[in-house]
């Protein structure tokens, strides 16, 4: 309380004397630094969306196999874990472009679209598979249009560092992604072609 009571008496002191402002001028930075080109930034942003739409659909697959009728909470956890790597993705480029000088205004305006799932139930879980997987390639092929834009600029300008962010980490996480995606898959429906139901209880069980 005695904490409370004395930065409410430093406030005062301030304001009798004319230091205390609720609004400051914007500071005169210079913008010499900030070199990316529009069309990369408006490709970056773009991603950011394409990212979380991703997010939101693992969403709904980890949502689906929580379903007491479904119960496969094996498949549940592998697409929440999916659906929290594609959030993180959408922050990491969101970082970069602050790193960079941009999204110095409007951030909140790259997440008010719609970004409702396509799809939110499944016949089984190799279904849920394909579709994840497919998923994971539309974002690849997403991500290497976005490197075109930020390497090829109209403006010949070839945005190196940002071009070998996304090829070394965010395409070689998409890669090992798309390999683990089709291995369980393939295990997955060799299982179901052996021991039918079965099978993906039995794999659903391994998962976790």
């Amino acid at each position: 309380m005695m904490k409370v009571l004395g930065i409410v008496a430093l406030f005062m002191v301030l304001g009798a004397h004319g230091d205390l402002q609720c609004e400051h001028r914007a500071p005169n930075v210079p913008k010499e630094w900030i070199d990316m080109q529009t069309s990369c930034v408006s490709a970056v942003r773009s991603h950011v969306m394409e990212e979380l739409r991703a997010a939101m659909q693992y969403m709904a697959m980890g949502a689906h196999f929580s379903r007491d009728q479904i119960n496969r909470p094996g498949f549940a956890n592998l697409f929440f874990k999916a659906a929290s790597e594609e959030r993180e993705h959408a922050i990491k480029l969101i970082e970069y472009l602050l790193m960079r000088g941009e999204l110095t205004s409007e951030v909140s305006n790259m997440i008010t679209r719609n970004m409702s799932p396509n799809v939110t139930n499944w016949a089984s879980g190799a279904s849920a598979l394909k579709d994840a997987l497919m998923l994971e390639a539309s974002v690849t092929k997403k991500i290497r249009n976005l490197i075109k834009v930020c390497e090829d600029d109209p403006a010949n300008f070839n945005d190196y560092h940002l071009v070998d962010y996304l090829t070394g980490d965010f395409l070689t996480e998409q890669y090992e992604g798309q390999r683990d995606l089709a291995g369980k898959l393939s295990s997955l429906e060799k299982l179901m072609n052996k021991h039918g139901a079965l099978g993906e209880f039995l794999f659903d069980k391994k998962l976790m």
